[in-house]
């Protein structure tokens, strides 16, 4: 895994439990209750409704793969609805068992490391597809998207779709992330939602597919733009917090080039380095109050921002240094290892450093096997902050960098030199 790590020592009295990578069939009794929950959570946070739109669907039972979006927690919701009555499992990330063990179990959850290496997850898959002949649901950009547009998706999962040989169904959430974006998930917005669920491959198809095929299908069928969806379905969103929290994803200034000096407050997102204003409209396109409005469309002002740091990259400019607090997730439970610091380059990755229990820790993910970071924005489980994880095979050092809103940049940077590293 290209990975260098001086073991962090827990002491003895820390109990640290790892929930089983092998799913379990899911429960009866969870699951009803969990969709009885779903139910009136949706009248909470769904304000304008949802519907669900199902695409060569007829006559298709269990079991099959379905590749989903991820644009919030009401994911989940609508997805209890879209796969009724049939049993389905879910491959969920270690951090979602935080509080949650009991429960993600028993819903047939199978465990898995963001972002690392594990072969358990090909087992996990092949127990749920051929021995429960249940429902195998899978969320392969692995985090919420930043953005409301496709995250990267990894080749690996046109291969475990071309292994397992099942049908590939394709659910792909509209309006959710309009929602309740990343960067701002705790205020409600007015917007309906609207899910497809398509059957994009028969079980035939696949078995005559390459891996090479499968993948363009996947990575086509996954598209999605939702501020593109929001102005062609003419949905305005009148809220006047709409761009609050904006700055954590448009964190640098394209009139000026400052980076960590916008802010997002009510409808307007503002540089303060040089007094460029913009207002976020109801069709959520962005217009400069003055001057030129240098992107319209927020997704373009996103992959601008990561265009600069790919030419940090090439150039030998970037390099990422910061003073951070680091909580580690080893199993279930986060443990608090205190001041540490962590540095990002092209030649070495990450390499975070610390002191915890009497002891020295260093831990090292090469660029090259490292494709993407997690990154978590106002994140309640460490105190409503923005944070971003460095995982090795058996811990997760998930690290609050004392910069302001860098997180964005240092995903991009992971993304991109990997990229350059690989060729790409």
């Amino acid at each position: 895994m290209n990975e260098i790590k001086d073991y962090v020592v827990y002491p003895d009295d820390i109990k640290i439990y790892v929930p089983p990578t092998m799913p379990a069939k899911q429960n009866k009794f969870y699951k009803n209750l969990v969709y009885v929950v779903c139910a009136a959570i949706s009248k909470f946070c769904i304000r304008a409704g949802s519907t669900i739109e199902k695409i060569n669907m007829e006559g298709l039972k269990p079991p099959y793969i379905v590749l989903s979006n991820h644009t919030q927690f009401a994911d989940f919701l609508v997805s209890f609805r879209a796969t009724r009555p049939y049993n389905f499992n879910n491959i969920a990330t270690l951090d979602g068992y935080v509080g949650m063990s009991k429960i993600m179990e028993n819903l047939g959850c199978a465990c898995h490391r963001k972002f690392t290496t594990d072969i358990s997850l090909v087992r996990a898959v092949h127990k749920v597809i051929h021995e429960y002949k249940d429902i195998l649901y899978m969320y392969p950009e692995a985090r919420y998207t930043n953005i409301g547009t496709t995250s990267l998706i990894p080749d690996v999962v046109a291969k475990l779709v071309k292994k397992n040989k099942v049908p590939l169904v394709i659910m792909l959430h509209h309006g959710n992330y309009l929602n309740a974006p990343f960067w701002d998930f705790r205020q409600y917005r007015k917007v309906p939602f609207k899910a497809t669920m398509k059957q994009v491959l028969t079980a035939e198809q696949i078995q005559a597919m390459s891996v090479e095929e499968i993948n363009e299908v996947i990575q086509r069928e996954m598209y999605y733009d939702d501020y593109k969806w929001q102005k062609e379905n003419n949905i305005r969103i009148t809220e006047n917090f709409r761009a609050d929290g904006l700055n954590k994803v448009l964190y640098k200034c394209p009139h000026c080039l400052a980076e960590g000096q916008t802010v997002g407050k009510g409808i307007h997102l503002t540089c303060e380095a040089c007094g460029k204003k913009w207002e976020m409209t109801e069709l959520g396109e962005m217009k400069a109050l003055e001057g030129e409005t240098e992107f319209s469309h927020i997704p373009d002002w996103y992959e601008w921002e990561r265009e600069c740091v790919r030419k940090e990259l090439l150039d030998g400019t970037y390099n990422f240094e910061d003073t951070v607090h680091i909580h580690s997730l080893p199993g279930t439970d986060f443990i608090d290892l205190g001041e540490g610091k962590v540095t990002h380059d092209l030649e070495n990755g990450f390499i975070v450093t610390g002191h915890y229990n009497g002891h020295d820790f260093r831990i090292q993910r090469s660029t090259k096997s490292l494709f993407t970071l997690h990154n978590e924005f106002l994140y309640k489980k460490l105190g409503k902050t923005d944070a971003f994880d460095v995982s090795v095979k058996d811990d997760s050092f998930y690290c609050i960098p004392s910069k302001k809103d860098v997180v964005m940049k240092l995903m991009f940077a992971t993304e991109e030199a990997y990229k350059i590293v690989n060729g790409k």
